[in-house]
């Protein structure tokens, strides 16, 4: 029984839940911690169970939804099969997966180990640098809190910056990987590393220039690429991976593709929205 996939969907459910209270009361707190211990929740369970073992919960995710109404013996474009269908945690459930998904758990499972040395560390920085934004957010960098809100900074940057180099040497490779989209992709990746590292750049200039609130400005819009890379691409795998199967890498390099600019643009919307929140509320009191 593929418990972890399953607790997975729980947890999305719950998820939607929070979301729909948050944007009735404006508020997105608990949405934003839930999204948090979830994102660790999947990240860990790379350091536990390994790399491929945590790559076939991954793909289970997927395989649901990839199958509804599809024939075993399916010739889609997008759809493949794996050695002794081990990509997968159903068992024979399910025999075919997304093609994208079988490359991902081939390249890992018999791929040199360096690669997999790679995926952790861009899974282990990354996510450090995902809950010490967080952190940055609850905690702005005002008054006594300014000395710790700076040397957080500098660790979540620096985790960062070894997240990056480590996703782009993985992109680096993807060229010939045609179930992911070959240079298209590998071009893609690289785009999404740009976004989410000029955003978070953009952020230290203008902190060390003292407008702080062109700091904050692009410490949301840095928030908005993290979130998008991370949570808006695999939401979106999730949604439109079985509407494109009969074309093949279409789902993976719109998500790819998308998914950081985005996160960026919702990142920037939810600022303004915060921002005239807060205005109004101060023309109330004055």
């Amino acid at each position: 029984m593929p418990i972890m996939v399953l607790s997975v969907y729980a947890a999305l459910v719950v998820w939607a839940v929070l979301l729909a209270r948050g944007l009735r009361g404006h508020s997105y707190r608990s949405f934003l911690l839930f999204g948090i211990g979830l994102m660790l929740f999947l990240n860990i369970g790379y350091f536990i169970n390994g790399v491929p073992a945590s790559i076939a919960s991954f793909i289970g995710i997927y395989d649901v939804l990839i199958n509804i109404g599809l024939a075993q013996d399916t010739n889609a474009a997008a759809i493949s099969r794996c050695v002794d269908n081990a990509c997968t945690v159903w068992g024979d459930q399910f025999l075919n997966h997304p093609a994208w998904g079988a490359a991902f758990y081939d390249r890992f499972a018999n791929g040199p180990d360096f690669r997999s040395t790679l995926l952790y560390g861009h899974i282990g920085f990354n996510s450090v640098a995902f809950v010490l934004m967080h952190i940055q957010l609850f905690r702005p960098g005002y008054g006594e809190n300014r000395q710790q809100h700076r040397l957080i900074g500098r660790i979540a940057f620096a985790s960062l910056t070894l997240s990056v180099i480590c996703a782009t040497w993985l992109a680096s490779q993807h060229g010939p990987v045609t179930e992911y989209g070959g240079a298209l992709a590998e071009c893609g990746f690289y785009s999404m590393a740009a976004f989410v590292y000029a955003c978070a750049v953009m952020g230290i200039v203008k902190a060390r220039s003292g407008d702080m609130e062109a700091h904050r400005v692009w410490m949301f819009r840095f928030m908005g690429s993290m979130w998008g890379s991370f949570w808006l691409f695999r939401v979106m795998l999730f949604v439109i991976d079985p509407l494109f199967r009969n074309y093949e890498a279409v789902t993976i390099l719109t998500c790819i593709w998308a998914s950081a600019p985005l996160g960026i643009l919702i990142g920037e919307l939810i600022r303004r929205r915060l921002d005239e929140r807060s205005a109004g509320a101060q023309a109330a009191i004055a």
